[in-house]
Order: structure tokens, then sequence, then C-alpha cells
């Protein structure tokens, strides 16, 4: 079904070849189902279905989530790319600061719910200044560096049904 479009069954098997060609899936593949897709395809169609009615905003939920490194990288090249040609926005949810830092120009930090700290990319990934950012950057591995061990985020993240007053990191 086509949303807010009317169109034929032809029309419409149509603007899915035409919006599956658009994220790497050939035409001969249109027929086939999921369970033939690898990951990233499975993602590629997802993405496919999400722009197929041109939305302004796309709301992205940890799209690169059990993908290879490789596949991966094809998909936020791809999500990059189709950023532009459709000239859509992007919340990206993710945990995953290395694709944050290849797709997104606005980062929000959140913790238990609450946006803790929120800048471009560049002001929070360069001088983070909450201490829960602080210890997210602090707990990714340095190849270079001389400590054998990683700095972990000391003690327990709050209940949600009930959060400390004021900052819910502060007990930490």
């Amino acid at each position: 079904k086509t949303h807010n479009k009317k169109m034929s069954m032809a029309e419409a098997t149509a603007e899915a070849i035409k919006m599956l060609g658009k994220v790497g899936i050939a035409e001969n593949r249109a027929r086939e189902y999921p369970h033939q897709f690898s990951g990233g395809m499975k993602q590629r169609v997802v993405i496919a279905m999400a722009l197929a009615c041109n939305p302004d905003l796309l709301l992205a939920d940890e799209p690169t989530t059990a993908l290879d490194v490789t596949i991966q990288a094809q998909v936020l090249d791809m999500i990059n790319q189709l950023k532009e040609d459709y000239n859509t926005a992007m919340i990206m949810i993710t945990h995953d600061l290395g694709v944050v830092a290849e797709v997104c120009d606005d980062v929000a930090v959140v913790y238990a719910g609450e946006i803790i700290e929120y800048g471009t990319k560049e002001e929070v990934f360069d001088n983070p200044t909450h201490p829960y950012t602080k210890g997210l950057f602090g707990a990714i591995p340095d190849i270079n560096s001389h400590v054998k061990r990683l700095s972990p985020i000391n003690g327990l993240p709050p209940n949600p049904s009930d959060l400390p007053k004021g900052c819910s990191f502060n007990p930490r």
C-alpha cells in the first residue's frame, strides 16, 4: 500500500523498484523474500521504504547495529548521500560514537531519558562538558594509550521509575 499516493499496482511496483535501485538493490531482487537478503540489504530495504514517501524528517534507530564494519560503512555512506539527495533531516539514535562521527552534524547525549549535553559534533567530541559525556569518551579504547584498562563509569544507572532529584547522573 502506498502512503497518501493514488497509484495503480503497476505504478506502485515501478516506484518500489526505483526506490530499491536508489539504495543499491537490483531490480531482479525486488520480488525476493526477506530471508533471501543479508542484514545489510534488509537495512537498505527499510531505508528505501522510509524514503518512499519523501519525508521531511527521517528517524533512524540504530541503523547499523548487527552489521559488519564493511556493510556498516556502505550503509552510512548511503545514508549521507540520501540525506543530501532528498534534502531530508535525520535524527539518529545510536550508542556507536563512530557512527555519530561519520553521519551527524549535531549531537545530543542522552542519560536516563534526558538530554544532558547538546552541541555540534565538533563541540561535543572535542570539548565534552558533562561528566557522563566525558565518561563515554574515556571508555573508548585507544590503541596509542599506555593504559591497559578502560576507564569505566562507576556506579549503576538510576531506576527509571525512581530518578534522583536534579541531574540523574549525580549519584554516579
